[in-house]
């Protein structure tokens, strides 16, 4: 089967009525739960717009406070994992902003819950492309918002 190009789907969609969007909308959240969230932080995103980042950080708690880090290797898989949650949740925001606050505050609880004193290579190597990618994202935005994030990555290194 050969799936057809977004402007196609694009073109496809200005057909239907919008009862038949919304049907079409509601089984696509009801496919995977990443749908789900996607169009949930979509919808309330104009009213509350900074629920996604609080959300996430939720979640990255949680996954923080539940590791298991009774030595290196078990703490290694835990932070790759918490990490790969991260990256899904990256995913559904397109506002570097609030990418960079994440992944900031994903090397913050690194840091608190002491995943760096393990020195274990990995480990350290995901910490500093974590903050690679910070880097990256905050020479992108405004000079306003690089000047308030550059102390906390300043604080990080």
């Amino acid at each position: 089967m050969e799936i057809p190009s977004l402007a196609q789907l694009k073109k496809d969609l200005s057909y239907l009525t919008e009862k038949e969007l919304i049907d079409l909308i509601a089984d696509l959240a009801k496919f995977s739960r990443d749908n789900k969230a996607f169009l949930y932080f979509k919808l309330n995103e104009r009213d509350q717009p900074q629920l996604f980042v609080d959300e996430v950080k939720e979640d990255l708690d949680e996954a923080f406070q539940t590791a298991n880090t009774k030595n290196y290797h078990i703490a290694k898989k835990s932070a790759q994992a918490i990490r790969r949650k991260l990256n899904k949740s990256l995913k559904l925001s397109k506002n570097k902003a609030d990418q960079a606050e994440l992944i900031l505050y994903f090397c913050e609880m690194l840091k608190k819950y002491e995943y760096l004193s393990f020195r274990h290579p990995v480990i350290a190597n995901l910490y500093q492309v974590q903050l690679g990618k910070a880097k990256k994202l905050i020479s992108t935005l405004h000079e306003d918002l690089q000047s308030d994030f550059d102390f906390r990555l300043e604080e990080l290194e």
